[in-house]
Formats: structure tokens, C-alpha cells, sequence
């Protein structure tokens, strides 16, 4: 059943009303699909108000929606509603999630993560001219290591309550080993998509088909966004992180298409991003006592990024 705002959010913003459900979902956003009384088929999202990123996520979407990337176009702008940040895009079903996490898939998810940044690169942020952004912060809680907050990790409204004494000691170290090497760090920030996890991507064909989940945008150094999708691409069914191997072809290819090779520092980073992902997935796991899949992963392979981390 759809709530009740949702149809009159309709016929304000779009000028119809819902006829038909394609797809309700809610995880950390609502996502309901529709076919609306005119004829049209839309995504409407509603995800609680994070002071105004929601508005940047969107206005990337756009952008690079209007430079050829595959994903749903925009269709409003973002929209204040009872505390949650609304919009509509179209809906763009279909295409097949990638299960593997072999080196060539690694390498088929880097080139298109690099495209996005390098068209990202051209929105303005923060200035004066028009069409300029705000930068997109806080970053998605999950990238959020440059909190300032006490302790290792930041403040999570949904982990609260939980007996973090679950939490493995190796995983709360590694973490704070994660976040102290990622303080010393003073690297341009860039936008990229911080959720780059293949339930997120579809495709058709061997073809990039639809990214998805552009609430993830983040402000981060390009070693870091590049970092964190390396360890995160072959997340479906349940966050995981993928071999080392795996997310060494992917910084190749990230950085051969972008044409533009990391230095030492940013290797380093990148590495350090790509573990501290699967450390906020293990935790979460513990926290709710789930199957440990990033857990155990973590476990296999936290000293060797450790070590290739510098931390």
C-alpha cells in the first residue's frame, strides 16, 4: 500500500497520479515505481533529509545522465517532505547484476567508474557561477572516516543501541589503523559514486546498461573513491570484499582509463579505502549478528591491505 503523501507528491510534482505499482523497495531510501495515470513510468524516492547532499547527488545524476552515461534520467528536482528528501527520475528496469569477482569482471566495473568521475570533474563545486553544487557532505556513512566524532567509527543513527562488544577486536583495530592513515592524507577531493557495488550496476550484453543508487555520490580523494568500489564491486546478495588480486586489476584499469597514474601516496589510499568499506560491513554483520561474509573476508585479508595501506 502506498503512503499517503505519495499521490498527492504526484500530482503536485508531476502533474499525474499513480495508476499502478511497478516496484516498492526500502532499505536506507523508499523506492516506490509507477506508472502514472497519463501513461508515464517513473521512480519516485523519498531517503531522510542529510542538510541538502541529496540535492548534489541529483544534480550529478543529471549531469551525467546528460553526458551519455547510462542511468535514469531526473525528471524533478529534490523536494523537502515531513524531513525526507523526495525526487522522481524515470524508470529504468532491467539489465543483469554481475556475480563474479575474478580480475575481469574487476576490470569491467573499473572503466566505467573512471568515466563517471572524469565527467563528473566538469560540475563546479562550491562556486559562484550557475549551476554550481554544494559539495556532498557528510559522505555516505560507510566512507565517513573523516568524522569527527570520538571513537573509531562515526555515529550511525541505525547501529545505535547495539552491543558493539560483538565487534572482533582485529576489526576495531584494523579500523583504527584505517582511519589513522587516512588523517594524514591532504588530497583534491573529487565527486564519484561511493556505492560502486554491483547491485547497484546492471547490464546488458556485456554493455553498461544502468547505474543505480546515485544517493551514494561523495566528496572524497579520487584514490579513495577508486579504492573503495575496488574492494566493494562484487558486493550483491551480501557486502563482501573482493580477492586482492581482483582489486589490483581494478586500480590498473581505474587508472589506465582514467590516463593517469596514482602516485605512491595514492596507492596507498586506495588500499586503505578499500578495506575500511569492508570493516564497516563486517561490523554491521556483528552488530546484527548476521552470516559473516564481509566478516570473514576481512579476516583472510585485512593484513595484507593493512600492509599495502602503509597503515
Amino acid at each position: 500500500m502506498l503512503p499517503e503523501w505519495l499521490a498527492s507528491w504526484c500530482r503536485t510534482h508531476l502533474g499525474a497520479a499513480p495508476a499502478e505499482v511497478l516496484h516498492e523497495s526500502a532499505h536506507m531510501s523508499e523506492v516506490y515505481g509507477l506508472r502514472l495515470t497519463d501513461g508515464r513510468t517513473v521512480a519516485v524516492k523519498s531517503r531522510p533529509d542529510q542538510s541538502g547532499r541529496e540535492a548534489t547527488c541529483v544534480e550529478v545524476q543529471r549531469f551525467a545522465v546528460l553526458n551519455g552515461f547510462p542511468a535514469a534520467a531526473p525528471i524533478t528536482g529534490v523536494t523537502l517532505h515531513r524531513g525526507r528528501a523526495v525526487h522522481a527520475e524515470q524508470w529504468r528496469p532491467g539489465g543483469d547484476v554481475l556475480r563474479d569477482d575474478d580480475r575481469a569482471t574487476a576490470r569491467l566495473f573499473a572503466a566505467p567508474l573512471a568515466r563517471l568521475v572524469g565527467i563528473a570533474a566538469d560540475i563546479e563545486i562550491g562556486g559562484a557561477e550557475p549551476g554550481a553544487v554544494e559539495p556532498p557532505l557528510p559522505n555516505p556513512e560507510w566512507t565517513r572516516w573523516d568524522h569527527d566524532e570520538p571513537g573509531v567509527w562515526p555515529r550511525i543513527p541505525y547501529f545505535e543501541g547495539h552491543d558493539e562488544s560483538r565487534v572482533p577486536g582485529f576489526v576495531v583495530e584494523a579500523a583504527a589503523r584505517i582511519r589513522d592513515r587516512l588523517s594524514e592524507i591532504y588530497l583534491p577531493r573529487v565527486l564519484g559514486h561511493a556505492d560502486w557495488e554491483s547491485q547497484n550496476i546492471r547490464w546488458q550484453g556485456g554493455a553498461l546498461w544502468a547505474v543505480h543508487d546515485w544517493d551514494s555520490i561523495a566528496w572524497l580523494p579520487e584514490a579513495a573513491i577508486a579504492g573503495a568500489a575496488s574492494g566493494a564491486f562484487a558486493s550483491h546478495a551480501e557486502p563482501t570484499l573482493a580477492p586482492i588480486t581482483s582489486s589490483e586489476a581494478f586500480l590498473e584499469t581505474y587508472q589506465e582509463a582514467r590516463r593517469r597514474p596514482f602516485d605512491d601516496e595514492e596507492i596507498a589510499v586506495a588500499w586503505a579505502a578499500s578495506l575500511w568499506l569492508a570493516l564497516h560491513n563486517a561490523r554491521a554483520e556483528a552488530l546484527n549478528e548476521r552470516k559473516p561474509v564481509a566478516l570473514n573476508a576481512v579476516a583472510s585479508q585485512a593484513t595484507e591491505r593493512l600492509r599495502l595501506a602503509g597503515a
